[in-house]
């Protein structure tokens, strides 16, 4: 594992990839960009349809220690409501806003598709704090008033992902009470800091 852990390391860091120098650790942290599609399941998806979200991340690791990367991610999602909600109720827009704050760790497998392109697949697992907003807009004929409606709760993720270095796609389980859903990432890493 620290082998394929240092392979990633060196490909995001130079352009000279015949000649890696071999090394017992590596120790890096890196910075992600993502964005992709919500959809949401079970319970939630009958009040709201697909949405969208996007996220920035830190990432650290040191093999020498531990053969996995630590993560901290902050993102933004936003959900409308379903036209069945609108057709069967007295809502006009109901709008929920989502601020994932996620602590977790990732497990980089061994590379697949070696032959053709380094392709790294990985799990990841995680906790996090949600803070959500949800935006309660009636019609007027119901005779009922707006309001806001804001609070958090505790939830957990569950991905895999398939990378290629500085790209990658993940997808998630994200799981709250009342309000589950998977997202679908193209996510870009850029290393801050590297050393061996």
């Amino acid at each position: 594992m620290k082998k394929y852990i240092f392979i990633l390391l060196i490909l995001l860091t130079q352009n000279n990839f015949a000649s890696v120098p071999p090394a017992d650790k590596a120790r890096g942290t890196f910075l992600a960009f993502a964005v992709g599609p919500r959809v949401p399941t079970f319970d939630f998806s009958n009040r709201t349809t697909m949405g969208y979200g996007f996220n920035v991340e830190i990432a650290y690791t040191d093999n020498e220690y531990l053969p996995l990367f630590l993560f901290g991610r902050v993102g933004f999602e936003q959900f409308p409501g379903s036209q069945e909600l609108y057709q069967t109720t007295d809502y006009s827009n109901l709008a929920t806003r989502f601020l994932p704050i996620s602590f977790g760790v990732r497990y980089y497998l061994p590379p697949i598709l070696e032959n053709i392109i380094i392709i790294l697949p990985s799990i990841e697992l995680s906790a996090n704090i949600l803070v959500f907003q949800y935006l309660h807009q009636f019609k007027i004929t119901s005779g009922r008033s707006n309001f806001v409606e804001d609070g958090s709760k505790l939830g957990f993720t569950a991905g895999v992902s398939a990378s290629m270095f500085i790209l990658e796609v993940l997808a998630t389980y994200n799981y709250y009470h009342k309000n589950q859903y998977m997202g679908i990432d193209l996510k870009v890493r850029l290393p801050l800091y590297i050393s061996f």
